[in-house]
Protein backbone atom coordinates (compact mmCIF):
# COMPACT_ATOMS: atom_id res chain seq x y z
CA UNK A 1 0.00 0.00 0.00
CA UNK A 2 1.28 3.44 -0.88
CA UNK A 3 1.64 5.16 2.48
CA UNK A 4 0.87 8.78 3.30
CA UNK A 5 3.64 11.05 2.10
CA UNK A 6 6.01 11.82 5.01
CA UNK A 7 6.87 15.27 3.66
CA UNK A 8 3.22 16.27 3.53
CA UNK A 9 2.65 14.89 7.02
CA UNK A 10 5.55 16.89 8.47
CA UNK A 11 4.40 20.04 6.70
CA UNK A 12 0.89 19.62 8.11
CA UNK A 13 2.17 19.03 11.65
CA UNK A 14 4.42 22.09 11.44
CA UNK A 15 1.52 24.19 10.23
CA UNK A 16 -0.79 23.01 13.00
CA UNK A 17 1.87 23.65 15.64
CA UNK A 18 2.43 27.22 14.47
CA UNK A 19 -1.29 27.86 14.13
CA UNK A 20 -1.76 26.76 17.71
CA UNK A 21 0.91 29.20 18.83
CA UNK A 22 -0.16 32.37 17.05
CA UNK A 23 -3.35 34.02 15.98
CA UNK A 24 -4.40 37.41 14.71
CA UNK A 25 -5.92 39.85 17.17
CA UNK A 26 -9.52 40.64 16.19
CA UNK A 27 -10.22 44.33 15.61
CA UNK A 28 -12.22 46.24 18.23
CA UNK A 29 -15.97 45.76 18.09
CA UNK A 30 -16.54 49.50 17.62
CA UNK A 31 -14.90 49.32 14.16
CA UNK A 32 -17.55 47.49 12.09
CA UNK A 33 -15.64 47.80 8.81
CA UNK A 34 -12.51 46.21 10.29
CA UNK A 35 -14.60 43.48 11.92
CA UNK A 36 -16.33 42.74 8.59
CA UNK A 37 -12.98 42.56 6.79
CA UNK A 38 -11.57 40.27 9.49
CA UNK A 39 -14.49 37.88 9.06
CA UNK A 40 -14.33 38.09 5.27
CA UNK A 41 -10.68 37.08 5.05
CA UNK A 42 -11.37 34.19 7.46
CA UNK A 43 -7.72 34.15 8.48
CA UNK A 44 -7.60 34.22 12.31
CA UNK A 45 -4.10 32.70 12.31
CA UNK A 46 -2.66 35.17 9.81
CA UNK A 47 0.64 35.81 11.66
CA UNK A 48 1.45 32.08 11.74
CA UNK A 49 0.23 31.61 8.18
CA UNK A 50 2.52 34.38 6.97
CA UNK A 51 5.49 32.68 8.65
CA UNK A 52 4.60 29.43 6.90
CA UNK A 53 4.17 31.32 3.64
CA UNK A 54 7.68 32.76 3.93
CA UNK A 55 9.07 29.27 4.62
CA UNK A 56 7.26 28.04 1.53
CA UNK A 57 8.59 30.96 -0.55
CA UNK A 58 12.19 30.04 0.32
CA UNK A 59 11.61 26.39 -0.57
CA UNK A 60 9.83 27.39 -3.76
CA UNK A 61 12.41 29.89 -5.02
CA UNK A 62 15.38 27.62 -4.38
CA UNK A 63 13.90 24.16 -5.02
CA UNK A 64 10.47 23.89 -6.62
CA UNK A 65 10.70 26.73 -9.13
CA UNK A 66 14.16 25.77 -10.49
CA UNK A 67 13.01 22.17 -10.87
CA UNK A 68 9.87 23.28 -12.70
CA UNK A 69 11.87 25.56 -15.00
CA UNK A 70 14.31 22.74 -15.79
CA UNK A 71 11.38 20.40 -16.44
CA UNK A 72 9.95 22.91 -18.93
CA UNK A 73 13.32 23.44 -20.61
CA UNK A 74 14.07 19.72 -20.99
CA UNK A 75 10.68 18.41 -22.10
CA UNK A 76 8.84 19.81 -25.13
CA UNK A 77 5.28 20.94 -24.57
CA UNK A 78 3.62 17.90 -26.25
CA UNK A 79 5.43 15.61 -23.80
CA UNK A 80 4.44 17.78 -20.84
CA UNK A 81 0.86 17.82 -22.07
CA UNK A 82 0.88 14.03 -22.26
CA UNK A 83 2.13 13.75 -18.67
CA UNK A 84 -0.51 16.24 -17.51
CA UNK A 85 -3.24 14.33 -19.33
CA UNK A 86 -2.10 11.04 -17.81
CA UNK A 87 -2.04 12.49 -14.28
CA UNK A 88 -5.55 13.82 -14.74
CA UNK A 89 -6.72 10.47 -16.09
CA UNK A 90 -5.28 8.63 -13.08
CA UNK A 91 -7.37 10.85 -10.85
CA UNK A 92 -10.61 10.02 -12.67
CA UNK A 93 -11.76 7.36 -10.12
CA UNK A 94 -11.56 9.95 -7.32
CA UNK A 95 -13.44 12.51 -9.40
CA UNK A 96 -16.06 9.89 -10.26
CA UNK A 97 -16.52 8.95 -6.60
CA UNK A 98 -17.05 12.58 -5.63
CA UNK A 99 -19.43 13.17 -8.54
CA UNK A 100 -21.55 10.30 -7.21
CA UNK A 101 -21.27 11.39 -3.56
CA UNK A 102 -22.61 14.78 -4.63
CA UNK A 103 -25.48 13.13 -6.47
CA UNK A 104 -24.40 14.58 -9.81
CA UNK A 105 -25.13 11.70 -12.16
CA UNK A 106 -24.58 13.75 -15.31
CA UNK A 107 -21.04 14.74 -14.35
CA UNK A 108 -20.37 11.19 -13.14
CA UNK A 109 -21.35 9.82 -16.55
CA UNK A 110 -19.03 12.32 -18.23
CA UNK A 111 -16.14 11.37 -15.93
CA UNK A 112 -16.65 7.64 -16.51
CA UNK A 113 -16.95 8.08 -20.27
CA UNK A 114 -13.83 10.23 -20.43
CA UNK A 115 -11.88 7.70 -18.37
CA UNK A 116 -12.88 4.80 -20.60
CA UNK A 117 -12.18 6.64 -23.86
CA UNK A 118 -8.91 8.23 -22.76
CA UNK A 119 -7.62 5.04 -21.14
CA UNK A 120 -8.10 3.12 -24.40
CA UNK A 121 -8.05 5.39 -27.44
CA UNK A 122 -5.96 7.90 -25.52
CA UNK A 123 -3.17 5.38 -24.84
CA UNK A 124 -3.56 5.23 -21.08
CA UNK A 125 -4.59 8.86 -20.84
CA UNK A 126 -1.58 10.39 -22.57
CA UNK A 127 -3.98 11.84 -25.14
CA UNK A 128 -7.17 13.60 -24.09
CA UNK A 129 -9.29 12.26 -26.93
CA UNK A 130 -12.51 13.15 -25.11
CA UNK A 131 -11.60 16.82 -24.98
CA UNK A 132 -10.80 16.77 -28.68
CA UNK A 133 -14.28 15.34 -29.22
CA UNK A 134 -15.86 18.23 -27.33
CA UNK A 135 -16.14 16.60 -23.89
CA UNK A 136 -13.85 18.51 -21.52
CA UNK A 137 -13.08 17.19 -18.08
CA UNK A 138 -13.61 18.67 -14.67
CA UNK A 139 -12.09 18.29 -11.23
CA UNK A 140 -13.96 17.19 -8.13
CA UNK A 141 -12.63 16.41 -4.67
CA UNK A 142 -13.96 15.47 -1.26
CA UNK A 143 -13.45 19.00 0.04
CA UNK A 144 -16.00 20.12 -2.56
CA UNK A 145 -18.24 17.20 -1.59
CA UNK A 146 -18.17 18.28 2.06
CA UNK A 147 -19.09 21.82 0.97
CA UNK A 148 -22.03 20.47 -1.06
CA UNK A 149 -23.11 18.56 2.06
CA UNK A 150 -23.12 21.83 3.99
CA UNK A 151 -19.83 21.55 5.89
CA UNK A 152 -18.19 24.94 6.47
CA UNK A 153 -14.68 25.57 5.23
CA UNK A 154 -13.27 26.49 8.65
CA UNK A 155 -10.38 28.92 8.94
CA UNK A 156 -7.89 29.69 6.19
CA UNK A 157 -4.49 28.02 6.50
CA UNK A 158 -1.27 27.96 4.51
CA UNK A 159 0.85 24.81 4.43
CA UNK A 160 4.46 24.85 3.19
CA UNK A 161 4.84 22.82 -0.04
CA UNK A 162 1.06 22.26 -0.15
CA UNK A 163 -0.08 25.87 -0.35
CA UNK A 164 -3.44 27.42 0.60
CA UNK A 165 -5.96 25.18 2.31
CA UNK A 166 -8.58 24.91 5.06
CA UNK A 167 -9.51 22.20 7.59
CA UNK A 168 -12.30 21.07 5.29
CA UNK A 169 -10.04 20.83 2.25
CA UNK A 170 -7.21 19.21 4.21
CA UNK A 171 -9.60 16.55 5.47
CA UNK A 172 -10.96 16.16 1.96
CA UNK A 173 -7.47 15.62 0.57
CA UNK A 174 -6.89 12.82 3.08
CA UNK A 175 -10.18 11.15 2.13
CA UNK A 176 -9.36 11.46 -1.58
CA UNK A 177 -6.06 9.67 -0.96
CA UNK A 178 -7.89 6.94 0.97
CA UNK A 179 -10.50 6.30 -1.74
CA UNK A 180 -8.03 6.42 -4.61
CA UNK A 181 -7.65 2.86 -5.96
CA UNK A 182 -3.95 3.53 -6.58
CA UNK A 183 -3.51 3.74 -2.80
CA UNK A 184 -4.49 0.09 -2.46
CA UNK A 185 -2.50 -1.52 -5.27
CA UNK A 186 -0.42 -3.54 -2.84
CA UNK A 187 3.01 -3.46 -1.29
CA UNK A 188 6.52 -3.73 -2.60
CA UNK A 189 9.36 -1.65 -3.93
CA UNK A 190 7.83 -1.34 -7.41
CA UNK A 191 4.50 -0.08 -6.06
CA UNK A 192 6.18 2.39 -3.72
CA UNK A 193 8.45 3.62 -6.51
CA UNK A 194 5.49 4.12 -8.84
CA UNK A 195 3.69 6.08 -6.15
CA UNK A 196 6.65 8.37 -5.56
CA UNK A 197 7.14 8.89 -9.29
CA UNK A 198 3.49 9.87 -9.65
CA UNK A 199 3.75 12.24 -6.69
CA UNK A 200 6.95 13.81 -8.04
CA UNK A 201 5.49 14.31 -11.51
CA UNK A 202 2.33 15.78 -10.00
CA UNK A 203 4.26 18.32 -7.94
CA UNK A 204 6.54 19.30 -10.84
CA UNK A 205 3.66 19.46 -13.34
CA UNK A 206 1.62 21.62 -10.97
CA UNK A 207 4.49 24.00 -10.31
CA UNK A 208 5.29 24.24 -14.04
CA UNK A 209 1.69 25.25 -14.70
CA UNK A 210 2.06 27.99 -12.08
CA UNK A 211 5.27 29.57 -13.38
CA UNK A 212 3.57 32.51 -15.08
CA UNK A 213 0.80 33.10 -12.50
CA UNK A 214 3.19 33.08 -9.54
CA UNK A 215 5.69 35.29 -11.38
CA UNK A 216 2.90 37.75 -12.09
CA UNK A 217 1.76 37.81 -8.48
CA UNK A 218 5.29 38.41 -7.24
CA UNK A 219 5.90 41.14 -9.80
CA UNK A 220 2.64 43.07 -9.46
CA UNK A 221 1.22 42.45 -5.99
CA UNK A 222 2.16 44.59 -3.00
CA UNK A 223 1.16 41.70 -0.75
CA UNK A 224 1.49 38.32 -2.51
CA UNK A 225 0.22 36.48 0.57
CA UNK A 226 -3.12 38.34 0.52
CA UNK A 227 -3.39 38.02 -3.26
CA UNK A 228 -2.94 34.24 -3.17
CA UNK A 229 -5.34 33.92 -0.24
CA UNK A 230 -8.06 35.84 -2.05
CA UNK A 231 -7.53 34.01 -5.35
CA UNK A 232 -7.57 30.61 -3.66
CA UNK A 233 -10.79 31.26 -1.78
CA UNK A 234 -12.52 32.69 -4.85
CA UNK A 235 -11.42 29.76 -6.97
CA UNK A 236 -12.68 27.25 -4.41
CA UNK A 237 -16.04 29.01 -4.30
CA UNK A 238 -16.32 28.70 -8.09
CA UNK A 239 -15.29 25.04 -8.00
CA UNK A 240 -17.89 24.20 -5.36
CA UNK A 241 -20.57 25.76 -7.58
CA UNK A 242 -19.16 23.84 -10.59
CA UNK A 243 -18.41 27.09 -12.38
CA UNK A 244 -15.40 28.23 -14.35
CA UNK A 245 -13.24 30.79 -12.58
CA UNK A 246 -13.21 34.21 -14.27
CA UNK A 247 -10.14 35.18 -16.25
CA UNK A 248 -7.30 36.33 -14.10
CA UNK A 249 -8.54 34.62 -10.94
CA UNK A 250 -6.97 31.20 -11.35
CA UNK A 251 -3.61 30.93 -9.64
CA UNK A 252 -3.46 27.14 -9.45
CA UNK A 253 -4.86 24.11 -11.23
CA UNK A 254 -8.29 23.08 -10.04
CA UNK A 255 -8.82 21.36 -6.75
CA UNK A 256 -7.54 21.75 -3.20
CA UNK A 257 -3.91 22.74 -3.42
CA UNK A 258 -3.61 21.72 -7.02
CA UNK A 259 -1.42 18.73 -6.38
CA UNK A 260 -2.77 15.59 -7.97
CA UNK A 261 -5.77 17.20 -9.61
CA UNK A 262 -4.70 17.15 -13.23
CA UNK A 263 -5.30 20.05 -15.60
CA UNK A 264 -7.93 19.14 -18.17
CA UNK A 265 -6.71 21.48 -20.89
CA UNK A 266 -3.03 22.27 -21.46
CA UNK A 267 -2.39 25.96 -21.65
CA UNK A 268 -0.69 27.56 -24.60
CA UNK A 269 2.86 28.67 -23.91
CA UNK A 270 3.06 32.14 -22.36
CA UNK A 271 6.15 34.28 -22.12
CA UNK A 272 7.16 34.74 -18.50
CA UNK A 273 7.82 38.28 -17.34
CA UNK A 274 11.47 39.17 -16.96
CA UNK A 275 12.64 39.33 -13.35
CA UNK A 276 13.08 42.85 -12.00
CA UNK A 277 16.56 44.23 -12.40
CA UNK A 278 18.57 45.24 -9.40
CA UNK A 279 18.91 49.02 -9.06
Amino acid sequence: MFRFRPAMQRASLLALALLAAACATPPPADDPEAVAEFRETNDPFEPANRVLFEIHEVADRFVLQPIAETYRDLLPQPVRNGIRNALGNLRAPVILANDLLQGNVTRARITLGRFMVNSTLGIGGLLDVSRDWGVPGHSEDFGQTLAVWGVGEGFYMFLPLLGPSSPRDLLGQGVDMAINPLTWLGQGAAVDAAGWVRLGLTVVDTREALLEPIDQVRATSLDPYSTLRSAYRQRRAFEIRNQESPAGQVVAPAGVTGFGQGVTAPAAPVARPAPPRAP
